[in-house]
């Protein structure tokens, strides 16, 4: 567990922003993680997983932890479901393309979707009508002062939409080391409400779908809206999709009648970040090498030597373009650093 400084992160943020680390370990096992934490210098602490929602504009002069905990155990299981616990350092497409493989039911609409498996639950992971929390039991954690380990459960955490208690109160108190989830192992609850998925299920004739269709007509989705971040640097979709109350919604729906809405609850409305920013002008557009992908325009993409600090001010371009144009502030749902 060696202790590396002047460390490249490069290779480990999604975006592949070119910065270093002061200081970089990564820890494989829980005991190596309470090492690491009772030797940390006084630098500053960075927790490193997957480096999927994360937007770095400068060196870290920091003491960088990357969580590369690793392992798949099913806890217990009855006749109709199995629960599963997942190291943090498990990459997520992989564990839900496991549980996939293994007829487990729930995560299917979550395929595809960048990151680590113990950064999935600080911000609540979801699309096309499924959230982490639907299938989410509890966390096992470190509190990175008293280095005690703690299990948050389900309402502990405090999930709302792509948020949790790890965003607030417990910001920088805990690494989650492992996650369990409830899955189902007959009679599948599925979610295909969304168009796109419906459609393709339709091309393909499929009437009764199986959770491993469901996802394969995800990932077909995302492939064909987001960029392989191996490919072009990019964090998935970096703005939330603002949720409005009811007069402010009025007041849009007035000026922009044909915009697509989710109704919330009676007095709130979520409108598509997407729409906002590829309304303002911004979709396909490329400013030096930051830009925003040309098929889907909540994605901000590096073209290969955008710094951080470029693509923040191309993503506060766009924020202020959005206010002035609707009435409506989007806000990042990827962490800047």
């Amino acid at each position: 567990m060696p202790v590396e400084e002047n460390k490249s992160l490069k290779n480990y943020n999604t975006f592949g922003i070119a910065c270093n680390a002061r200081y970089f370990v990564s820890v494989e096992t829980i005991s190596e993680l309470k090492q690491a934490l009772s030797n940390k210098p006084s630098e500053t602490l960075f927790i490193l997983g997957g480096g999927s929602n994360m937007l770095l504009t400068a060196h870290l002069d920091a003491y960088v932890l990357h969580i590369n905990l690793k392992g798949i155990e099913i806890l217990k299981e009855t006749e109709t479901e199995v629960w599963v616990k997942a190291m943090a350092g498990e990459n997520w497409h992989e564990f839900v393309q496991y549980c996939i493989a293994n007829d487990f039911g729930g995560l299917e609409n979550l395929s595809l979707i960048p990151g680590n498996v113990g950064t999935a639950p600080i911000q609540n992971i979801g699309a096309y009508g499924v959230e982490l929390k639907d299938t989410f039991v509890s966390c096992n954690t470190v509190e990175i002062e008293t280095l005690k380990e703690r299990e948050f459960t389900k309402a502990e955490c405090e999930f709302e939409y792509r948020n949790s208690i790890f965003k607030n109160e417990a910001k920088g108190k805990y690494i989650i080391t492992s996650v369990t989830f409830r899955l189902t192992k007959k009679n599948h609850k599925t979610s295909i409400s969304y168009g796109d998925i419906q459609k393709i299920l339709a091309d393909k004739n499929i009437e009764t779908p199986s959770i491993k269709d469901i996802s394969e007509a995800v990932i077909a989705i995302r492939q064909s809206k987001l960029p392989d971040p191996r490919v072009l640097g990019n964090s998935g979709s970096f703005f939330k999709n603002p949720v409005v109350d009811a007069e402010t919604f009025q007041e849009f729906r007035r000026n922009y009648p044909e915009a697509p809405f989710y109704e919330v609850s009676p007095t709130e409305f979520k409108i598509p970040a997407g729409w906002l920013i590829e309304k303002a002008g911004f979709k396909g557009q490329r400013f030096g090498d930051a830009g925003v992908h040309k098929n889907q325009a909540l994605v901000l993409v590096n073209y290969g030597n955008a710094t951080g600090k470029e693509i923040w001010q191309l993503a506060m371009e766009i924020q202020k373009k959005v206010k002035e144009m609707t009435g409506i502030f989007i806000e990042p749902e990827v962490n800047v650093f």
